[in-house]
């Protein structure tokens, strides 16, 4: 193994306790900020001051920020991130129930992004300056201006609604739909591995329109990178080198794309981020009951504990998603490692 590879590895590796610590850090000072009291939103605006005293003593909310934060960091260096204000569960649990359906919902977007903004970058780097790339070019345009919400919207109004081509959007199994035995948390493996078929059709079509919908959105941003970075490569020293040797131009263009693959994993991997907590609206939308919907209402809600779990756990795993990246990266292109 390369020891400059390891050594950038390890680096990394050593990095992400301290980053885990700014995140936690933050977490508590952004909830500190949030204004409202969460004992009112427990017990309603009735509720008498001594009832009000009595739960803020019970919750912890009576101590002094400074003594919060320093329980809070010991709860969270034995790996307790501390118990919910309305479910009375522990938030690790409750993140645990939700986050399968997150991230079932983001990969398959994140796949079908990566897809759609390929084929439409591609064609724009391929027929640069000519009719395909322009009307690939306003497709870019009209996806990135329009909200993933409102397309999802769009889409239930036209492909349910009107055409009854997909299932009503009311949660990923439907109405009178029993889950298969939970193994992963997310229905379409889980199904999988029970062989209940039926199960699978059923949540993939529940899964189309969520899916479509933040696939078409963010597939602008894979479509501008993709189309960016080919087109240069076509245009580059080694491409008209391989054309001078006599290379077709499905060659060269399979060049390209290979030498697009790092900046395209790279906005997949930040997509892929952003999407844990940025598809809450759509969860919502469509009755997903996944973890960004969950981390929605505990803000409503002034779920203190929630709120500070989610930001960790989403910190937690944005950073984890990085370090593979970064990885793989580096396996991919050795240059990056001799520099």
């Amino acid at each position: 193994m390369d020891p400059t590879f390891l050594r950038l590895i390890g680096l990394r590796l050593l990095a992400i306790p301290l980053s885990l610590l700014v995140v936690a850090t933050f977490a508590f000072a952004l909830v500190a900020l949030i204004p409202g009291d969460p004992a009112v939103q427990i017990l309603g605006q009735f509720a008498t001051p001594e009832e009000l005293d009595r739960l803020r003593a019970e919750l912890g909310l009576d101590r002094t920020a400074a003594e919060r934060y320093v329980i809070f960091i010991g709860h969270l260096l034995e790996g307790d991130l501390g118990t919910s204000f309305q479910s009375r569960r522990p938030v690790l649990e409750e993140i645990g129930r939700h986050l399968p359906a997150t991230v079932e919902l983001v990969v398959l977007a994140t796949f079908g992004a990566v897809a759609i903004g390929l084929v439409m970058g591609g064609i724009g780097a391929w027929y640069r300056g000519r009719w395909p790339d322009r009307v690939a070019s306003g497709g870019i345009t009209l996806f990135q201006s329009i909200p993933d919400f409102l397309l999802a919207l769009l889409l239930i109004f036209a492909l349910f609604f009107v055409l009854r081509l997909v299932p009503p959007p009311v949660g990923r199994l439907g109405f009178g739909a029993s889950a298969p035995p939970a193994v992963t948390g997310m229905l379409l493996v889980d199904s999988l591995l029970a062989g209940q078929y039926a199960t699978f059709r059923r949540v993939a079509a529940a899964s189309l329109l969520p899916v479509l919908a933040l696939s078409v959105v963010y597939s602008a941003y894979i479509a501008k990178i993709s189309r960016t970075t080919i087109s240069a490569a076509l245009n580059s020293d080694q491409a008209l080198y391989a054309r001078a040797c006599g290379l077709s131009e499905w060659k060269v263009f399979g060049y390209a794309l290979k030498q697009a693959r790092t900046p395209i994993l790279t906005y997949g991997a930040i997509l892929f981020g952003s999407l844990i907590g940025g598809a809450a609206i759509i969860e919502t939308i469509f009755a997903w009951r996944g973890v960004g919907e969950w981390a929605l209402k505990s803000m409503l809600t002034l779920d203190v504990p929630a709120i500070q779990g989610f930001v960790i756990v989403a910190g937690a795993i944005t950073l984890v998603l990085y370090l593979v990246l970064d990885i793989l990266v580096l396996l991919l292109d050795p240059r990056i490692r001799l520099q």
